[in-house]
């Protein structure tokens, strides 16, 4: 027995299938494994082709595509556009140059006084070598053309090509004229981009976690006394600084009461001026 209800249930299934359409992707169709690889050969083998260059030689050879598809399968490959494309990055630059490049940079340090000493020192990239120019409480342009020149009678500069530098006043036309005269190109780090001199900054913070966090500088001399020795240290994989020395003054100031009254401080300056590193 059929039942009204189920010739009802034929008939909608019926009117279903016949004014029922194939379905169709919408877009556009997805292009081939093989024009894809061409696309990207054509782009790397011709760094200065642009997108409609690239889809125009396709066109010749039978292949038709839009430009802005070549742009999606380059963005997708991780390939830049035509003008960069071929540009050699910033790290791949230091890694390239790093045996002739020289950076240079300043940090500060506080005394107990809270004078504040401004230290400059350039750092060869390729061994990771540290040269501290001088510290000084007020450091001018004309200071730090003397620096310069100083470290000019050394022989330093001559395996230099290229200097490294932010854009701060105090290195002034004349500290650049003074190393081009030299034969060495000076390159000005971007506005606010510290990583730009990364090994420079990577130095000041070995400084700092190695020596300066632990002690109390008494002046410019003290300084001066602290400071060479910590920059011999400096090696080609990561820069130290008096590992041995850190590690036994880790180890006293876990002994030593907190240097919070007058009394506390001037005890730890006698006792650091007194503590004299030992190198390795």
């Amino acid at each position: 027995m059929v039942t009204p209800a189920t010739l009802l249930r034929w008939h909608r299934e019926l009117v279903r299938r016949r004014w029922t359409y194939p379905q169709r992707r919408s877009g556009r169709p997805p292009t081939g494994r093989a024009l894809r690889e061409l696309v990207l050969r054509l782009a790397r083998e011709n760094p200065g082709w642009g997108y409609q260059r690239i889809a125009g030689e396709l066109l010749k050879l039978g292949f038709r595509i839009s430009p802005s598809t070549v742009r999606r399968l380059l963005a997708c490959a991780g390939l830049e556009p035509a003008p960069r494309r071929h540009a050699v990055s910033w790290p791949a630059f230091l890694r390239r140059q790093a045996a002739s490049l020289l950076a240079c940079d300043f940090f500060t340090v506080e005394t107990v006084t809270l004078r504040r000493l401004y230290v400059l020192f350039f750092i060869e990239l390729g061994s990771r070598r540290a040269h501290l120019a001088g510290c000084t409480p007020n450091p001018s342009g004309d200071w730090v053309v003397q620096q310069a020149r100083n470290l000019s009678f050394t022989n330093v500069l001559e395996r230099t090509r290229f200097l490294i530098h932010d854009r701060d006043s105090k290195f002034s036309a004349a500290f650049d004229e003074l190393f081009r005269s030299e034969g060495i190109r000076v390159i000005h780090t971007p506005v606010r981009a510290p990583q730009a001199n990364a090994y420079a900054e990577r130095f000041v913070r070995t400084v700092r976690t190695e020596c300066l966090d632990w002690l109390l500088i008494i002046g410019r001399r003290h300084l001066e006394h602290v400071l060479p020795s910590t920059s011999s240290t400096t090696t080609a994989n990561a820069p130290t600084v008096h590992s041995r020395f850190s590690r036994r003054n880790r180890y006293r100031s876990r002994n030593r009461p907190a240097a919070t009254s007058p009394a506390a401080i001037a005890s730890a300056v006698s006792f650091m001026s007194t503590t004299e590193p030992q190198p390795e």
